[in-house]
């Protein structure tokens, strides 16, 4: 793929555009969520790039990288404007310069496999600070469900965060540590289930949620597990939809820990 000038590389696929309006964050709560959400996309907008650099359901990887990157900038405007502290409001100026930074790769260039230690080295950066403000925010709550909602709100992250690495081992991108990511991602995100499923404010409902995402877990390791020598366009696209039903499934999980009234 050769270079292209900013967003027609991909199909002359057009960014959503994002206005100025923004809606108000009512509460803690879902300014926690909404802060999580950030860190789940900076490894979602990575996911597709990685799919639509190698083939891997195109189409959809093009409308996910577009809606997701719309998303980030605007649910940005929205917590800068919440943050109820000024290091709050620090570290939302900081995660501005990053996604910055991130954005222009993004939209700047074709992908291209040994690109990616740079795109991934970019994420990196915005997912920590992306983190650093969600964990400033829930500290600001201090209540136990606030920490529910971070946990639940993670676990979007790492759904993503194991198949952007997959997508770049079946690239055979020049990243050592892959593996190791991808591993320590599903690691955690087994954990956090039953960390969640656990918690006396996980109410009936929600477990009943964590009992389904469990059983969609098994089809997304069924999909992992087929990475190898062999590894397939069809096989990459199993692994970049089941990470769409997983976050789906904890997307929900995270909004209904969000609602739950104390």
């Amino acid at each position: 793929m050769q270079r292209r000038t900013a967003i027609g590389w991909i199909g002359g696929f057009a960014l959503p555009a994002v206005g100025n309006t923004f809606a108000q964050v009512s509460d803690l709560n879902e300014a926690i969520n909404k802060a999580g959400r950030q860190r789940m996309l900076s490894q979602r907008v990575a996911k597709a790039y990685l799919a639509a650099g190698q083939g891997v359901a195109t189409s959809r990887a093009q409308e996910i990288l577009g809606a997701s990157m719309a998303l980030f900038e605007r649910q940005l405007a929205e917590l800068k404007a919440f943050a109820p502290h000024p290091d709050i409001r620090v570290t939302y100026s900081q995660l501005e310069m990053a996604w910055g930074d991130y954005r222009t790769v993004l939209v700047g260039q074709a992908p291209k496999r040994d690109g990616v230690p740079v795109l991934l080295e970019l994420d990196a950066k915005v997912l920590a600070l992306a983190n650093q403000g969600t964990v400033q925010l829930e500290r600001v709550s201090g209540k136990p469900l606030g920490k529910l909602v971070n946990i639940a709100g993670r676990q979007r992250m790492l759904s993503q965060r194991v198949a952007k690495f997959y997508l770049a081992l079946a690239w055979k991108a020049p990243v050592p540590n892959a593996q190791t990511e991808l591993d320590k991602a599903r690691g955690e995100f087994v954990a956090a289930l039953d960390v969640l499923a656990n918690a006396p404010e996980t109410t009936i409902q929600i477990r009943q949620e964590i009992d389904l995402t469990r059983t969609q877990w098994v089809f997304y390791e069924a999909a992992l597990a087929q990475r190898g020598a062999d590894t397939t366009t069809e096989r990459s696209a199993n692994v970049f939809l089941s990470s769409e039903n997983i976050l789906s499934a904890m997307d929900k999980i995270t909004n209904l820990y969000a609602s739950v009234e104390v």
